[in-house]
């Protein structure tokens, strides 16, 4: 559905992207990890265009093929989160028919005439999901989808990514919560310093690292 080549990003001195190349596939969930400053969010800007890349190229991407939710965002704060997701509908000619299914997987029913800018963090991290749910993009970029979320409503949010997922639409996480990655990704893309260290399933990835077991020991084995 997606393959990038060859994707590089300076800024100054500094490589922030280095020929990062890797496949995004219709229908599933990938997971993108990577410490801190590894360029996740680089990489994701550039996927959407919102920051041009040096050199390289993307295939299948473009604004009618893609939509990337940043992370720690709070568009139209002065509106009601009900206003927002109709907003979100008929701006985007999005989803109208998941409007309510996602107000319950996210619990916001009682949110929906409190302005987007007075929720918590984790209900506004639970708005964006929504939002980012009724857009009519077939693959959705989530930065960090899990950060602000408790226990159980991170484990509620990744069963309602797989749902959505399981009916088609394709999903790209940047995520730091390893356990949430495993539970919720089909594969997944290793990125440290700038340049990708694996890419696949994780018996895959457990393969090229060496080490049986979980995602964290190749994640650490890898990065």
């Amino acid at each position: 559905m997606l393959e990038v080549s060859g994707l590089s990003k300076r800024f100054g001195p500094v490589a922030a992207l280095s020929q990062v190349s890797f496949h995004v596939r219709e229908g599933e969930v990938l997971g993108l990890l990577g410490p801190n400053g590894a360029g996740k969010s680089t990489l994701f800007e550039c996927l959407a265009g919102t920051l041009p890349a040096d050199s390289g190229f993307v295939r299948g991407g473009g604004s009618s093929a893609l939509f990337y939710l940043p992370d720690a965002i709070t568009p139209w704060p002065g509106q009601r989160l009900g206003w927002v997701l109709d907003y979100t509908i008929g701006f985007f000619r999005g989803r109208a028919g998941l409007r309510q299914e996602v107000v319950t997987q996210f619990d916001l029913g009682r949110l929906l005439r409190q302005p987007l800018g007075t929720l918590s963090k984790g209900e506004r991290k639970r708005a964006l999901l929504a939002i980012g749910l009724l857009t009519p993009q077939p693959l959705l970029l989530i930065d960090e989808p899990f950060d602000g979320l408790d226990l159980r409503q991170s484990r509620e949010a990744a069963t309602a990514l797989r749902t959505h997922a399981a009916r088609g639409r394709t999903l790209f996480l940047s995520i730091h919560q390893i356990t949430e990655a495993a539970r919720c990704c089909d594969r997944f893309v290793l990125l440290s310093g700038g340049t990708v260290c694996g890419e696949g399933t994780l018996p895959e990835l457990a393969t090229l690292a060496g080490v049986p077991g979980s995602l964290e020991e190749v994640f650490l084995a890898l990065t």
